[in-house]
């Protein structure tokens, strides 16, 4: 009898052993401060619906768009202290806390999409290792798109006509003194902030994607738009490396490959929506849309090289000048 228990207990701890425990879902917070319908607010919820997929389930991202998690610097506060598991921030505001990745912020950088991309893949995930020990681990970037200047003023065709003009910028020095090189007077603020500003005249203008001007209606209260595109402004992908240490391989796998695949997907997106947006823009009537001699503007940013090359790195300006086509 008592040979009989002690096998029936040997079994039921070998069943024990065999039969795996169910595993927790790994359930992350995403935040960023656009609109859903914004290029990288539907990149976000792709890169949430292809971790479901891989992960069969075990891992799910919560995204939570329009600054619900805090405006950019907040969510960057929130990734190095664990607060916040993941967003989408633009390198502008990353560079106040990384100061080489704002090396995508300067004046007319990249030819055209195509150099950008290889760029970022490249020389960007190269920067986006600096970003580990400050707490913050790059995943890939996303697009927020081509930037242009609006304002209510005058129509602006030439770096001349930005003289005095009131722009609102992101709280970043390459963006301040790429705007006073054009003549404009660069006047920070908060994204959240900028609509009621441009209404109320705080501030004569901004400069954005079509994507923002298109999904935050700022063409209700601009006149003109210029077709500038005086930088491409990348949408970095990042995690807290609190919660990415506390993911186990498997798991990183499946963020990483989602972002891949997430990225890759949302620039495609990003481009045909930049076409639709302009349509969109030019069928209000609200905003006339202005076609600008970029080599122009771009002569005019020339100094702003000189003032960051010791900041963002010469030889990574170096690396992308060579990636040109």
């Amino acid at each position: 009898m008592k040979r009989f228990s002690l096998l029936l207990v040997v079994a039921f701890l070998t069943l024990v052993v065999c039969v795996p425990a169910h595993a927790e879902k790994v359930v992350l917070k995403l935040g960023h401060i656009a609109e859903p319908v914004h290029p990288y607010g539907q990149g976000a919820e792709k890169f949430a619906q292809l971790v479901a997929e891989k992960s069969n389930g075990e891992m799910e991202v919560q995204v939570f768009p329009s600054s619900q998690l805090g405006g950019q610097k907040d969510l960057i506060e929130g990734l190095i202290f664990g607060t916040v598991d993941m967003a989408l921030v633009g390198t502008a505001v990353l560079g106040q806390f990384q100061p080489q990745i704002s090396i995508f912020d300067l004046p007319f950088l990249f030819q055209d999409r195509d150099h950008a991309y290889i760029s970022l893949d490249t020389v960007g995930m190269e920067i986006g290792k600096d970003l580990e020990p400050k707490g913050i681990k790059l995943l890939g970037y996303m697009e927020n798109g081509i930037r242009h200047v609006t304002n209510n003023v005058r129509p602006v065709k030439t770096p001349a006509d930005m003289d005095g003009l009131k722009i609102r910028v992101m709280t970043n020095k390459t963006y301040v003194e790429m705007m006073k090189a054009l003549g404009a007077s660069p006047t920070p603020m908060a994204f959240g902030e900028l609509y009621s500003a441009m209404q109320q005249g705080t501030v004569d203008g901004q400069e954005n994607p079509s994507a923002h001007i298109w999904t935050k209606r700022f063409f209700e209260v601009q006149k003109y738009a210029s077709k500038t595109a005086h930088a491409y402004s990348p949408e970095p992908l990042v995690i807290s490396m609190i919660t990415w240490n506390r993911l186990n391989e498997k798991q990183q796998a499946v963020l990483t490959e989602a972002a891949k695949e997430a990225v890759a997907w949302q620039r495609a997106l990003s481009e045909k929506m930049d076409r639709e947006y302009w349509d969109k823009i030019i069928a209000t009537g609200k905003m006339e849309v202005i076609e600008v001699d970029r080599d122009q503007f771009a002569e005019a940013t020339k100094p702003v090289y000189a003032m960051f090359a010791d900041v963002v790195g010469q030889d990574n300006i170096d690396k992308i000048e060579a990636l040109k086509k």
